[in-house]
């Protein structure tokens, strides 16, 4: 009895496997499949022989292969960054989306070798425009390398402000190719990653929030300059924003051509928005000096007009920062 019925259904599954191999729609799917997109050929001793063809199915296939792929990597990613702490797993997560793209382009490799696509006649039948391409993209390669090196040694990290090529910005997001930060007046800075590289980073806040900020101003000569002093350092002190570890310090600079050039030094915790108390203590600053007769000076010129019988006018100038009689 079961003998019987297992012949049955053989004789049925062989049945439908005849009508659909008789039926036109399955011959239009074999031979949608199997149609040729492109071949490749090449010349062996005069004539022409065919070394690779491009089907439909293969195409099909290597689409398959890459979705799959997609969905490993996503496993792998979510397996690997479970139990990281948030700051890692943003770290991660940037130099996993550099490496992803290098396994797309291995598995497509393997896989149209795999289908019988010979790599290495494609890659020399287009090797000029290959050159062309990498001439071409050679800038963006420079980006994604830099990219990946910011990540390794981690020169910079997100939340993180610095100055490149005299702008300042606050570091929003690391991308493949770029980094985008915000400026203090909340304009978007786009820089590229191979400038990294190039050229000179400050990075503000890789030791932490606080910073030194300073602010230079000069007095005339004859003034009394334990007074200035004084005065700079409650200028500083008495500010808000300013901390007191380390207290602020005036620094004498030098004596320079029209004035006693000081600088004060402060520390605050807040470096990108340090525009703001710089001024305020400059406001403070000229109103102190205001309030004891200690005067800013500023570049004069003092003009002498020579004139001689018989000769044209000719003129001296001297720079001075004080006025002449």
């Amino acid at each position: 009895m079961q003998d019987q019925v297992k012949k049955n259904i053989e004789n049925k599954v062989e049945h439908v496997g005849d009508v659909i191999t008789d039926s036109s729609l399955w011959e239009k799917i074999v031979d949608f499949l199997n149609y040729n997109i492109y071949t490749f050929t090449e010349v062996v001793g005069g004539e022409e022989k065919i070394t690779s063809v491009i089907k439909v199915k293969y195409v099909l296939l290597i689409l398959v292969i890459l979705i799959f792929t997609t969905y490993i990597l996503r496993w792998i990613k979510k397996l690997v960054t479970r139990k990281m702490p948030e700051g890692d797993k943003v770290k991660f997560n940037t130099v996993f989306s550099f490496a992803r793209w290098f396994i797309y382009i291995i598995v497509f490799l393997i896989a149209i070798d795999s289908v019988g696509i010979n790599v290495t006649a494609i890659f020399a039948a287009s090797a000029a425009l290959l050159i062309g391409v990498g001439l071409a993209l050679q800038t963006l390669f420079q980006d994604i390398i830099s990219g990946i090196f910011i990540l390794v040694d981690q020169t910079v990290h997100v939340g993180d402000i610095v100055e490149i090529e005299g702008k300042v910005g606050r570091v929003e997001e690391i991308k493949l190719r770029t980094t985008r930060a915000t400026t203090a007046d909340n304009k978007v800075l786009v820089i590229p990653n191979h400038l990294y590289l190039t050229n000179s980073l400050y990075n503000w806040t890789q030791n932490g929030t606080t910073t030194r900020e300073s602010v230079d101003v000069g007095v005339a000569y004859g003034s009394d300059v334990q007074l200035v002093k004084k005065l700079l350092l409650e200028s500083a002190t008495d500010h808000k924003d300013t901390l007191d570890y380390p207290a602020p310090t005036v620094l004498f600079i030098d004596f320079g051509e029209s004035s006693l050039d000081f600088k004060l030094v402060f520390t605050i915790n807040d470096s990108f928005n340090a525009r703001f108390p710089k001024s305020e203590i400059r406001f403070e600053i000229d109103r102190l000096f205001r309030e004891n007769n200690i005067s800013i000076p500023f570049p004069q010129r003092d003009i002498h007009i020579i004139q001689k019988p018989d000769q044209n006018i000719q003129f001296k100038v001297n720079n001075s920062g004080e006025n002449k009689k």
